[in-house]
């Protein structure tokens, strides 16, 4: 068992949360940067101290990004956003939805998927943040539409054997990738459904919610979709439908278990225009044999009246040993499971609406 520190943002806020007594209580900080909505956190691992990043957005001064290297109990603000579109693009930077480590490989390069639809990466740690232009380029940028949340890049998978290999998803767009080091691009959504189009199966045009890699196999990934749950089994090459056990298709997030191979979680709503959890009752589903099969995961959540949607990004897990898995609601409620799932207990309660989550395991 280990304890953990939970961060989880907020439409008004950041809130960190700190555990004790092996996951089993916690203790919730005030807001931070209160007012301004969090729409990304990452923690980066890999060096010995953990840093952690979140994306803040002011409404009177935009977006930026901020990082701390004390678990939360600190900020460093720069003067300026590290982000900033060039002039050439005619763009402006309107949210950060998407902060990620590279690789071991790489260990100072941090990505980031923004709104409007563009990757940024970073090879100083986070400090200065360059547009990835060949996928700005790309012949089929003027064709992607704005999603319910926006245009933008929301997921960013690199590939953990493989730094030139990585992997973005987008609403709406769909899946993209790269096996250059992002000099090229090629979209790979083969297989994924997109009945809101005249043609169901296009190239590209999928309105993606979130990409989650497999643990322990790097070309198997989980998508979940705007109507559909889908696995790959070569990185993005074919997705597969591994919705049929499930109670609805519809969903925003989809995670992987941080150490077990073939186990994934969802949440899953009745639908695109019934977004709400089936028969009201607080449900993640897991699947032990990569979405063959599902079972649903509840004691200690809500058993009726619970009516509110979990985002693309607030559900995590910490790395622990059990793994804990946590979940934020738009209702403003953490809850957190420090056994993979299996029993469930509350963190937070009346916070504002939560749009992430991030969690590390600490000794």
């Amino acid at each position: 068992m280990s304890e953990a520190v939970l961060v989880v943002g907020t439409r008004k806020g950041l809130f960190v949360a700190r555990s004790r007594d092996n996951r089993a209580c916690w203790e919730l900080s005030e807001p931070q940067f209160a007012m301004n909505a969090i729409y990304a956190i990452g923690i980066d691992t890999r060096a010995e101290r953990p840093r952690i990043f979140a994306s803040v957005m002011s409404e009177h001064w935009g977006a930026s990004v901020v990082h701390s290297d004390d678990l939360g109990a600190s900020w460093a603000e720069p003067a300026r956003s590290p982000i900033t579109f060039p002039g050439f693009t005619g763009a402006s930077l309107e949210r950060v939805w998407q902060i990620q480590p590279g690789t071991m490989a790489e260990p100072d390069v941090i990505y980031a998927g923004t709104q409007p639809s563009a990757l940024f990466r970073s090879a100083d740690g986070g400090a200065h943040f360059e547009l990835v232009r060949a996928l700005w380029d790309h012949p089929h940028r003027p064709h992607w539409a704005a999603g319910y949340g926006g245009q933008a890049i929301h997921t960013v998978v690199p590939h953990p054997a493989d730094p030139d290999r990585l992997l973005v998803g987008m609403s709406t767009g769909g899946v993209y990738r790269t096996e250059d080091g992002g000099s090229s691009w090629a979209p790979a959504n083969r297989g994924i459904r997109a009945p809101f189009l005249p043609d169901e199966y296009p190239e590209f045009g999928q309105c993606v919610h979130k990409i989650a890699p497999d643990a322990t196999q790097p070309d198997r990934m989980y998508l979940q979709n705007h109507g559909g749950v889908y696995r790959s089994d070569d990185w993005g090459g074919q997705w597969t439908s591994i919705a049929a056990d499930l109670p609805a298709e519809f969903g925003f997030p989809v995670l992987a278990h941080p150490g077990k191979p073939a186990t994934v979680y969802v949440f899953p709503l009745v639908a695109d225009a019934h977004r709400l959890p089936p028969e009201g009752r607080c449900r993640v589903y897991r699947s032990d044999d990569a979405g063959e099969s599902w079972d649903a995961l509840g004691k200690g959540l809500p058993e009726r009246d619970f009516w509110v949607a979990v985002m693309r990004d607030a559900l995590c897990a910490d790395g622990g040993n059990p793994a804990g898995i946590y979940l934020g609601t738009r209702g403003g409620e953490v809850y957190a499971s420090p056994d993979d799932g299996e029993t469930w207990s509350q963190v937070a309660q009346h916070l504002p609406d939560v749009l992430c989550v991030r969690a590390v395991a600490v000794p």
